[in-house]
């Protein structure tokens, strides 16, 4: 079972309490796929490549959400693009 945050609201520990919860979700995909027949190197292969992906995809937003920010500036601003 996933337990939930230890109280509402943002608090230090709230992204590790997160972790902590994700940890056993974690272990049965890995079993599941163990199962299944992928081996230990394939499946942290595979979830590495995810995490990668990840973060890719999180610093293109952030350079898409950049490039918006400038450009609205830019027309309260009266300049063009």
């Amino acid at each position: 079972m996933i337990s939930g945050p230890r109280r509402e609201g943002d608090y230090t520990d709230r992204e590790i309490d997160c972790q902590e919860a994700m940890e056993p979700g974690f272990q049965a995909i890995v079993d599941c796929m163990l199962e299944a027949g992928w081996t230990r190197v394939e499946v942290v292969r595979s979830l590495r490549r995810l995490i990668a992906a990840d973060n890719m995809t999180q610093k293109e937003n952030a350079k898409v959400e950049a490039e918006l920010v400038i450009a609205r500036a830019m027309l309260r601003a009266g300049k063009a693009l």
